[in-house]
């Protein structure tokens, strides 16, 4: 079974203390086992002088030994002996081992045991040896009965190594726990020390399988002042170097498969093998059957000259064509070869390229007619400036024959109101001033004479609706001109709140006529690369006819947030009348208008100011539920 890193610390770091614990039980158990052991000679020793300077009072150069066995003092003490924990006999013998006086009847002989000083005086093995071998054996503390200089007898106390052993065991059963208890301490203490440890590896690894996955801008967060630490300094500072390569290239390849996705011209490479690497979808469209990883023989028939030519570039290592070829539903394309050639030289693929002849003729007949148009538009231009100055000069002229009958009826008014300021009835034309005399025949008109009397009054009324006519046509010259007259932008960064807070005080007014409330959230919008001027006057354009959409009242919500692809939107939302489907396709188109008074010339500008700007905008409406008016710019 194999180990893991955090398997083998827990289990070096139990195997210490386990073997610590253990070593310590046993130094423990010795130490008990000596105390015991000395503790039982000791209470033996006592007992053993306790008999003897009893034996010394009773006993008698006669017969000793029925002078010991008779007397009831040294019979109490012996029988005494047996309360003691670890003693399991005392007695007096004589020098031949025959029982004299004893604790416990019955026993005639005792037979030799070993000595209870001598194992005390042996090493911790042994005396453990003898109290945990088998069922217990029994040691003795002897002393001898002198009878002047002559010995006859001996006083015997045993004491069992069973009962030593038992008194041990009841005495490590709290070691025994606490020693169970520090190794399990000490398997979880090693697990939390193993993770905390192991922390860094496992973040380490994380790191670099999502590094291995492709993940951009990986980071490691090891605030750790040790190896760790400085092998993830190391790991950020590799993984800022790859990201930024990776983007490099990731820009790179989509650049370029972007560029090769888009292109009109059917592009597709082909290796030594003659295996297809690539083909885009103007060559796929092309050849159906070229697809990535297949056998380029098996795309072309062997007669067609695209795959002579690609098998002559693989021969020659030289471009080849262009050439005319036809290829399915007699389609013809220019096609041409070219060898592609590693650092080292060395031949890596071939490029196949199949070029659309027609779609260059439909591309040089837009160019053209784009000419036309420009063309076109500078004439309408310079047409609608050389109408404009005709105007004003009729707006002139009309304004000086207002001042003549104005002139004229001041007079008149003042003779017959008195001097008050009423318009009485003009005097005819021909009694104001002399009649004009021109040559030639008379000027003559259907039931009028050229020298009928003018009503002055009516005259100037008839003036009015020319002028008026006369400024509406200017309007649209005007309009025509603002459209297709060239700006030059002026961009910069722009706050859209700023552009805000200059547009809303002028919608405000015409909002709260029209019972609208204005809600405007720009503040955290980023800032748009833009003309102020012209999407100031954009902007304003659209929240007008936003307000012109409510006639009953509403809410316009004016949002402006980060969109996609570095831009931002700017979104106005309305809860009007809608606009219809019918209309929606119509609604940017020059002088388009659902409005009585509308001149349909604001959408128009709107569009044309999104489209200077590089940006978009996008229509949502539903009839009788309102609209939005989405416009997309770059961020600045």
């Amino acid at each position: 079974m194999r180990l893991g890193i955090k398997g083998k610390q827990v289990l070096g770091v139990t195997s210490i203390v386990g073997t610590v614990v253990v070593v310590l039980s046993l130094l423990q158990l010795s130490r008990l086992a000596r105390v015991s052991l000395d503790e039982s000679r000791a209470r033996a020793q006592l007992l053993s002088n306790t008999i003897y300077h009893r034996a010394r009072e009773v006993v008698n150069p006669g017969d000793f030994a029925k002078a010991l066995r008779d007397d009831s003092g040294l019979r109490s003490i012996l029988e005494s002996s047996l309360y003691d924990d670890n003693v399991t006999y005392a007695a007096i013998v004589d020098t031949s081992g025959q029982v004299i006086a004893q604790s416990i009847e019955g026993q005639t002989v005792l037979p030799p045991a070993d000595d209870l000083p001598t194992l005390l005086s042996k090493s911790a093995q042994a005396q453990l040896a003898a109290i945990y071998s088998g069922q217990g054996r029994t040691v003795e503390v002897r002393q001898p009965l002198l009878l002047g200089d002559t010995e006859f007898g001996s006083i015997r106390i045993g004491v069992s190594t069973l009962l030593i052993r038992r008194t041990l065991n009841d005495a490590l059963r709290p070691a025994a726990a606490t020693a169970l208890a520090a190794l399990a301490v000490s398997v979880v203490g090693a697990m939390l020390l193993a993770q905390l440890m192991l922390r860094p590896i496992h973040v380490i690894r994380s790191g670099l399988t999502r590094l291995g996955k492709g993940e951009f801008g990986v980071r490691l967060d090891l605030n750790q002042h040790d190896e760790f630490g400085e092998l993830g300094t190391f790991f950020n500072a590799v993984s800022e170097q790859l990201s930024a390569d990776r983007t490099q290239m990731a820009g790179q390849v989509a650049n370029l498969e972007s560029a090769v996705e888009h292109l009109e011209d059917a592009v597709a490479i082909v290796n030594p093998r003659g295996e297809l690497m690539f083909a885009n979808p103007a060559m796929r469209a092309l050849l159906p059957a070229a697809a990535a990883g297949a056998k380029f023989d098996e795309v072309l028939p062997a007669d067609h000259a695209l795959r002579r030519l690609s098998e002559q570039t693989l021969m020659s290592r030289q471009s080849r064509g262009p050439l005319s070829a036809t290829f399915s539903e007699g389609a013809e394309r220019l096609i041409m070869t070219h060898a592609i050639n590693d650092p080292q030289g060395e031949m890596v693929g071939v490029m196949l390229i199949a070029r659309n002849l027609e779609y260059l003729s439909q591309v040089q007949s837009t160019i053209r007619y784009s000419r036309k148009l420009a063309a076109l538009g500078r004439l309408s231009a310079g047409v609608a400036h050389e109408v404009k100055n005709p105007l004003n000069a009729m707006m002139i002229h009309l304004e000086l024959l207002r001042q003549q009958f104005a002139a004229h009826l001041a007079p008149v008014a003042a003779r017959r109101g008195g001097g008050a300021a009423t318009v009485a009835e003009p005097p005819p034309l021909n009694r104001a001033r002399p009649a004009v005399s021109t040559p030639g025949p008379a000027l003559k008109a259907p039931g009028l004479a050229l020298n009928a009397p003018v009503d002055e009054q009516e005259a100037l009324q008839h003036v009015e609706v020319i002028a008026n006519e006369i400024r509406r046509l200017d309007q649209v010259v005007q309009g025509f001109l603002k459209f297709t007259r060239p700006e030059d932008l002026k961009l910069q960064p722009i706050r859209a709140a700023a552009l805000f807070e200059e547009i809303v005080p002028i919608v405000r007014p015409e909002a709260e006529r029209a019972g609208v409330a204005l809600e405007v959230a720009c503040d955290d919008a980023p800032d748009v690369n833009g003309d102020p001027a012209m999407l100031r006057q954009a902007f304003l354009n659209l929240a007008q006819n936003a307000c012109q959409a409510m006639p009953q009242g509403g809410t316009l919500r004016i949002r402006c947030e980060a969109a996609s692809d570095h831009r931002v939107s700017i979104a106005f939302t309305d809860s009007g009348i809608g606009i219809k489907p019918e209309h929606l396709q119509r609604i940017f188109d020059l002088y388009f208008t659902t409005k009585e008074k509308g001149s349909g010339i604001g959408l128009s500008m709107v569009y044309r100011t999104v489209q200077m700007h590089d940006g978009e905008i996008e229509v949502q409406s539903t009839p009788g539920a309102g609209t939005t008016f989405r416009v997309l710019l770059p961020q600045a």
